[in-house]
């Protein structure tokens, strides 16, 4: 789901400032940006973003607001050095070579090549601003949910309404099932009354075999455990929406056992009426399928 989260600690002259921002993805990826070293340490974010956040595309812009710095700023020459020899490497490859001078002239702000003093003497967490980092970027995933969680409300209330959708079409099919051998039954009659009368008088047919057939049908069209299950589904739907706590992948498993249920509903029935509920089901659980992709 997406949402917007910000907040700053500050610690005498030391100050850390993270926004978070997410939009919607079936799983968790993170994007960091801001001061050095903190987009070399997306691993250690992720851990912090992880206890608050299971799914979803998040860029996190951290900002530390240092006083004064302890060195004068440092140019990494090897690191430099290596970036310009790939990207003349990779123009001529590409057969244009003339590119190479512009894409070289943004190669300072590349990752590594001009790193703030403090961290390019380091070998990892400065030990100093991470405790203000981590506080920050908590605070920015508290106020980040409470934003996702409004979209979650109305993301629940449609899957409801979808839910709703596809029980009325399972009690139409409750309703329609009754009938569909009854029907079968008095086609059935009626071919064979139309045969007997073209093959002439002295023609039989046992209702041995008539209700053979008929027995046949029942037990071939028989959805009444696939309609008990899609019902359990529904019930079973429902309550995770309405409980939450990180249901999407539940939610994800319980709609394809529900697809399951009414691909054999429409293909064992045979009847025109049940097609059509079923038809109505499938777009329901098609709708619900690509809203749950957003679900926590």
């Amino acid at each position: 789901m997406t949402g917007f989260g910000e907040a700053r600690v500050a610690a005498g002259a030391l100050g850390a400032a993270v926004e978070v921002r997410a939009v919607n993805n079936r799983h968790l990826k993170l994007t960091v940006r801001g001061s050095d070293p903190y987009p070399l340490y997306d691993t250690e974010l992720e851990k912090v973003v992880r206890r608050h956040v299971k799914r979803g595309t998040l860029h996190v812009q951290v900002r530390v607001e240092r006083a004064t710095p302890s060195a004068a700023p440092v140019l990494n020459a090897a690191v430099l050095a290596d970036y310009l020899r790939q990207i003349r490497a990779a123009c001529a490859e590409a057969g244009a070579p003339e590119l190479a001078g512009p894409l070289a002239a943004g190669a300072l702000a590349l990752p590594g090549v001009a790193p703030e003093a403090r961290a390019a003497g380091g070998t990892g967490l400065p030990e100093d601003e991470w405790p203000l980092v981590e506080r920050a970027l908590d605070a920015a995933l508290v106020k980040l949910n409470e934003m996702r969680r409004g979209e979650g409300k109305a993301l629940a209330a449609d899957l409801l309404a979808h839910h709703r959708v596809i029980g009325e079409q399972l009690a139409a099919v409750r309703a329609l099932l009754p009938g569909v051998v009854g029907d079968y039954r008095q086609r059935t009659l009626e071919r064979v009354r139309a045969a007997v009368t073209d093959a002439g008088a002295g023609t039989t047919i046992s209702a041995d075999t008539i209700v053979r057939e008929v027995a046949l049908f029942t037990d071939r069209t028989d959805v009444s455990e696939e309609v008990s299950r899609l019902t359990s589904h529904l019930e079973q739907f429902a309550e995770l929406v309405r409980k939450g706590d990180e249901a999407g992948r539940k939610l994800e498993f319980v709609i394809q056992e529900m697809g399951r249920e009414t691909n054999t509903i429409g293909s064992k029935a045979g009847d025109a009426g049940i097609s059509r509920c079923v038809v109505e089901m499938k777009s329901a659980l098609e709708k619900m399928r690509e809203q749950v992709q957003n679900v926590e």
